[in-house]
């Protein structure tokens, strides 16, 4: 692969973030960073939506400008991204003076061509969802469904795009493109959404929702959220702009846009048609994931159970974020929802990162030096009986995330760490040491050692620390392409020595684990 361009959606900055947007990213993070081990350069785009009126109304209501209001909670998003090292390339925010600009153009440009248009208009307003519904979209009360509130009736005389223009060319693409909504169960939902599809409001009046772009030449106008946020994966890139800097050229078409599932009507359809009208080629896929429960339990403010990611890691004392990012990342089959509990989170990373993958490292690497002085031999090599399983392993997860399959791909690392600790158990290299056969005991701890280093590569996105605590304790270069592994880095000589064996890993309940809390 050139290039691998990746985005998620922009979080709406109304108020601080939970798991449910710390799984989109640390999707989207462990994504990027395993396409970024297979192609030359890749790009990781971010951001934060900060438009509209509930941020108007949100702001006013803390005794602050919506610009300081945005300005606070952008910083809150960022600063979890670091603590959960998600390493995003860009990190975008509607408020940024490119994308005002950018967005005026992209704007007028459609007005120009006749697929944005003046109209005067009755509709049910929904401010949770920032959107206008259609009667029929209500529960039998009257309510939104997502939020279960009353919708306000609101008449304006607005800008109006003419999304059922390119109806016929969105069903024709998704039709010809099965692989283009991801996972492909969710297209016929799609076309289903398409078939009563209208034109859509693209701007609202400024006396009701100030805090927005202007339309240029029009000040009674404020640009509405499906020009403006939606834009934001060209803008930030640097779409008709000049600048030195601009990466539209050089990554546009997206190959993957990450969004949640409550999103993807407007992406597969809203987003989709505006690039048309725009003549701009579309994305390769949009992977709509699910959404993460609590105990089995949706999230929501009124239960008190929303969680904060960065909450968790200081619950568990956890000094890097990799056993959440690892458990977020392996919560759930692709498109589907997840779950996050405490005791399930202390489980499956136990056993994973500590007992099966820490462990068979650390107890390898220590036998390596009682019974050899740290030290590699010639006649260990060139009998690993596990490296046909370990190139297999590498084939199998590739296959896997070009199928966005993150959980599924996590499960064939394990399955190659299960495989590695039963070849230790079953060929016992304590006996064999025990026996003096230590010919045939040097070759059981290479053959190890040799699938650790291809298994810090694959375990690298999910997990980067600990994979760069393993692969220095390897000698093994973690930034090794995937397609050049070849499971045969260990090189005859010194290896290790004891002081420089360490665990990669403690377990959450551990005596060790809790002093370093303390």
């Amino acid at each position: 692969m050139e290039k691998f361009l990746i985005t998620t959606a922009i979080d709406y900055v109304n108020g601080a973030p939970h798991i449910g947007h710390a799984y989109e990213k640390i999707l989207t993070d462990v994504i990027f960073r395993h396409f970024s081990q297979r192609c030359e350069k890749s790009y990781f785009l971010t951001g934060t939506d900060e438009h509209g009126i509930k941020i108007q109304k949100t702001s006013a209501q803390n005794n602050m400008s919506p610009q300081d209001f945005c300005d606070m909670n952008a910083q809150k998003f960022k600063d979890t991204w670091k603590a959960l090292d998600v390493n995003y390339n860009q990190f975008i925010r509607t408020t940024d003076e490119q994308h005002t600009k950018i967005v005026q153009k992209i704007f007028h440009k459609l007005v120009e061509k006749g697929d944005i248009y003046k109209h005067s208009y009755t509709g049910l307003y929904c401010t949770g969802c920032e959107c206008f519904l259609n009667s029929k979209d209500l529960t039998e009360d009257g309510l939104c469904p997502d939020h279960m509130k009353k919708p306000d009736v609101v008449e304006e005389e607005n800008y109006f795009f003419k999304l059922t223009k390119y109806k016929d060319a969105i069903a024709k693409h998704i039709k010809t493109h099965p692989d283009f909504i991801v996972p492909s169960f969710r297209a016929n939902e799609v076309l289903n959404q398409l078939e009563n599809i209208e034109d859509i409001s693209v701007s609202r009046a400024t006396s009701n929702v100030s805090w927005g772009i202007p339309v240029l030449g029009d000040d009674e106008q404020s640009i509405y959220v499906w020009i403006d946020a939606l834009s934001n994966y060209i803008t930030a890139l640097g779409y008709d702009t000049d600048s030195s800097s601009n990466k539209y050229s050089e990554f546009w078409p997206a190959n993957v846009q990450v969004i949640g599932k409550d999103i993807l009507k407007f992406h597969s359809i809203y987003w989709i048609a505006i690039l048309m009208a725009l003549d701009l080629p579309l994305p390769e896929h949009l992977l709509a994931h699910g959404w993460i429960t609590i105990d089995k339990t949706k999230m929501s403010k009124s239960l008190g159970n929303v969680i904060s990611p960065t909450g968790v890691m200081e619950a568990f004392g956890l000094e890097i974020p990799d056993p959440l990012r690892y458990y977020m990342a392996s919560a759930a089959p692709c498109g589907k929802d997840g779950n996050y509990s405490d005791e399930d989170f202390k489980e499956k990373v136990n056993a994973h990162l500590a007992n099966s993958m820490g462990n068979l490292l650390n107890r390898t690497l220590s036998m390596l030096v009682k019974y050899f002085d740290g030290n590699i031999k010639p006649e260990f090599l060139g009998k690993n009986v596990l490296k046909q399983s370990a190139l297999d392993t590498i084939k199998s997860v590739k296959h896997h995330f070009d199928y966005f399959e993150v959980q599924e791909a996590a499960q064939k690392i394990i399955e190659l760490v299960d495989l590695t600790n039963k070849y230790v158990t079953d060929n016992a290299p304590w006996t064999l040491a025990k026996e003096e056969k230590m010919v045939e005991c040097g070759v059981v701890l290479t053959n190890v050692l040799q699938v650790m280093t291809v298994i810090s590569s694959l375990i690298y996105p999910y997990c980067p620390n600990i994979a760069k605590a393993m692969a220095e304790q390897l000698s093994y270069d973690i930034n090794s392409k995937l397609d050049d592994i070849t499971c045969e880095s260990v090189k005859v000589g010194h290896f290790i020595d004891k002081e420089n064996i360490k665990p990669v890993f403690l377990r959450i309940d551990s005596e060790l684990a809790d002093k370093s809390k303390k």
